[in-house]
């Protein structure tokens, strides 16, 4: 599956006020989920001390697929193709690892 195919499919399942017309959703779900995926790292660190199971890596995958759910969703609204988000992220950080700039803070470096 591409991104194109999973965009598509990830609309079937959007439901909330006004999709089409409500960028505001998508991006409070996922604030909400990254949020659940730094909760699971953090016990991961405070409660396994930092090793990965497979248990939690399950887990991981599951939120993960939703912080994708919701990134679709809002490339959706904003009527952005996500293969082309994801294209156009590549190529900005082939231009930062040419200029040896992948390090350091700024969105125009």
């Amino acid at each position: 599956m591409d991104f194109s195919e999973y965009q598509k499919k990830s609309q079937k399942t959007a439901i909330y006020p006004n999709p089409g017309k409500n960028f505001v959703y998508p991006v409070l779900g996922l604030v909400g989920e990254a949020g659940e995926v730094a909760e699971k790292i953090k016990k991961i660190l405070r409660d396994d001390k930092g090793r990965l199971t497979m248990k939690k890596r399950s887990e991981l995958e599951k939120e993960l697929g939703d912080v994708l759910w919701y990134i679709a969703l809002l490339a959706t609204e904003l009527k952005l193709s996500l293969n082309e988000v994801a294209a156009k992220n590549l190529e900005k950080l082939a231009s930062r690892q040419r200029r040896g700039k992948l390090q350091g803070s700024g969105d125009e470096r």
